[in-house]
């Protein structure tokens, strides 16, 4: 077709696998090298259901509750964390754990432990039920309580005059914290808030560059799954911005109408999601007609984290 000349899918810089997902999934794939299946992994490793479904072909077993791993067996913990309950329930059940927690959620959960330790109430900004906000909230047994919207502020029963303190969760988007802690602020002067804004470097950079490429598209595919809470948002992002947003987890959800007479496609994808997935999504929008692939400027990341000494000594 003639609306096709020229017709681009333009690439988010960065995209796809941040440095704590890459490192949950290697933590996996390394217990899986040394001990051989199964091995058990409390939750989703990342909200992913192509690198779950990828991870079981290969042996690993996902529970919910570690009562399903039998005793002595070998457990991994998922990159969103876990509550000081869950690590004591693993250690009364003689487990072997292999603790796949984000670094930068490891240092929130550190954050809060020497927050409540100092007298302060602590908040927490997040979503009820996400396993991030359910870990944070478990490193106390009391102390911390749950923002999800700005309304939830007014309610909050505390004084203006009490030591307060709050933490977010690491994949929200800035410009929905940005709110809930102007509000939070505004309430309680004295708030302490985080030394270093909790929500995390890739999150970040993946939100500027979806706000950087929308404006230079017709239509933007988030490469990601609909339990992916940073994913969400750069769909979120993307029609806050104007731009119909579609997001897809594998390439046979992509429908051909939404392409036509778009003659540019922006594409990205959330932390949790593989390049190869981002491609082979790319190819099938090119087999609803020729286009060329061009990705845009933007941050080049070169952070990594290293695997637990307990698995690579």
């Amino acid at each position: 077709m003639s609306e096709n000349n020229n017709a681009e899918i333009l690439m988010a810089q960065p995209r796809g696998f941040c440095a704590g997902v890459d490192r949950a999934i290697n933590i996996v794939n390394e217990a899986l090298n040394r001990f051989g299946a199964p091995i058990y992994v409390r939750h989703e490793i990342v909200h992913n259901a192509y690198v779950v479904n990828e991870l079981r072909a290969k042996g690993a077993v996902f529970v919910d509750e570690l009562e399903q791993v039998p005793k002595g067996g070998i457990v991994v913990f998922s990159a969103h964390g876990v509550s000081q309950e869950v690590r004591r329930d693993a250690e009364e059940r003689g487990l072997q754990v292999y603790d796949a927690t984000c670094p930068l959620v490891t240092k929130v959960h550190l954050e809060v432990i020497k927050m409540c330790q100092d007298g302060f109430t602590v908040l927490m900004i997040g979503h009820a039920g996400h396993p991030e906000v359910e870990g944070t909230m478990g490193q106390v047994k009391e102390g911390v309580f749950l923002i999800e919207k700005v309304g939830d502020v007014a309610n909050l029963p505390f004084s203006a005059t009490e030591k307060m303190a709050f933490v977010t969760q690491t994949t929200l988007s800035v410009d929905e914290t940005k709110e809930i802690v102007e509000a939070l602020t505004q309430k309680f002067p004295n708030i302490v808030q985080p030394r270093k804004q909790d929500i995390c470097y890739a999150t970040q950079n993946r939100q500027d560059a979806v706000k950087f490429m929308a404006p230079q598209v017709e239509v933007v595919i988030v490469v990601g799954s609909a339990s992916s809470s940073n994913s969400n948002r750069l769909r979120e992002l993307a029609e806050k911005l104007g731009v119909p947003a579609y997001m897809v987890d594998a390439p046979e959800q992509l429908k051909s109408e939404w392409f036509v007479g778009k003659r540019r496609v922006g594409l990205t994808a959330g932390a949790s999601a593989p390049e190869s997935l981002a491609q082979a999504i790319v190819s099938r929008i090119q087999a609803f007609g020729p286009r060329q692939v061009r990705t845009l400027d933007g941050v080049v990341e070169d952070i990594t984290f290293s695997l637990p000494k307990n698995l690579v000594n």
